[in-house]
């Protein structure tokens, strides 16, 4: 009532404030939630079309080679002593080898090459 009667004898408009109010929680769905339900949906993708053969990172950064797939866990071999590790699904980063760092034996051959020139 008091704001009705505010606007009526030509006081501020509560309008602007609410459309203000509108427009950051639009910009707040499209810059943090909509963004963040689409990486849930494409990582529950990945996660589900697992087979034996891929190649995976988890999130510890363990990496290896699936051996094994079951309903909510999958086993992988890793290392050249082919250890066996069993995760839950949910554990695996992303599909498809992640090194950061080159061998050493290549290292050592750009380096000769380097030396060479």
């Amino acid at each position: 009532m008091l704001i009705l009667s505010a606007a009526a004898a030509g006081g501020v408009s509560t309008f602007p404030s609410i459309l203000m109010i509108v427009v950051m929680v639009a910009v707040m769905y499209f810059l943090l939630i909509r963004p963040e339900n689409k990486k849930k949906k494409a990582a529950e993708e990945m996660r589900g079309s697992l087979k034996v053969g891929d190649d995976i990172t988890t999130i510890g950064g363990i990496a290896g080679t699936i051996c094994q797939v079951k309903e909510k866990t999958i086993v992988i071999e890793t290392g050249a002593d082919r250890v066996r590790i069993e995760f839950y699904k949910w554990a695996i980063s992303s599909k498809g080898a992640q090194t950061t760092e080159e061998p050493v034996a290549e290292k050592k051959d750009k380096k000769e090459k380097k030396e060479d020139k």
